[in-house]
């Protein structure tokens, strides 16, 4: 029987595509759920052209009741995948879904992590610390923002001061390469 994954997303959802594309063929792993905090995100549209089902988070279904929980174990999830995804996750659910809730951040951690810390912000961070390295942490999720257990870091060489929109895009790649394979990696010894 395959392993079913969830992916959790709040954008544009370049990695949850990386992640659909990589396991398209897989008999081993089914990307079964794809849910996004918001409404407009390119994400679920992505989802909707694989036929991927959907769930729309809010704060009540998500943060006060335990309705998207039952809703993952109704879809016999066994690994949820935060791709981007910018809320914490509720003490319930990653107790529940203990060392099988896992994120990617676009950083060293614990360098340039914590709550605001996402996106172009930490390659802004990254640039104006004058680094001169940083790269990708792919970590294991609990209750507080980038501090779970990390499973994989790489690292890329910057120059001090570098563009963050060009270090964005080195990390990027980073991100599409390395995330696939490390939920294959963890979903293995599941």
């Amino acid at each position: 029987m395959s392993k079913r994954i969830a992916i959790l997303a709040s954008g544009t959802g370049s990695n949850a595509s990386a992640i659909v594309d990589y396991f398209k063929n897989s008999s081993d792993v089914e990307v079964a759920l794809i849910a996004s905090n918001n409404e407009d995100a390119g994400v679920l549209s992505m989802a909707n052209s694989h036929h991927i089902p959907t769930f729309l988070i809010d704060r009540e279904n998500f943060k006060e009741s335990t309705e998207f929980l039952e809703y993952l174990e109704e879809f016999e999830i066994d690994l949820i995948v935060l791709a981007g995804f910018l809320w914490l996750i509720p003490e319930a659910m990653v107790k529940a879904f203990d060392w099988r809730i896992i994120n990617i951040h676009p950083s060293l951690l614990p360098k340039f992590g914590g709550k605001g810390m996402y996106g172009q912000k930490v390659h802004q961070a990254v640039s104006a610390a004058g680094e001169l390295e940083t790269g990708i942490s792919i970590h294991f999720v609990n209750q507080n923002y980038d501090e779970g257990k990390v499973i994989l870091q790489e690292k890329i060489s910057i120059t001090p001061g570098d563009d963050p929109k060009n270090i964005a895009a080195q990390v990027l790649k980073l991100e599409h390469h390395h995330y696939p394979r490390t939920i294959e990696k963890v979903l293995a010894s599941l």
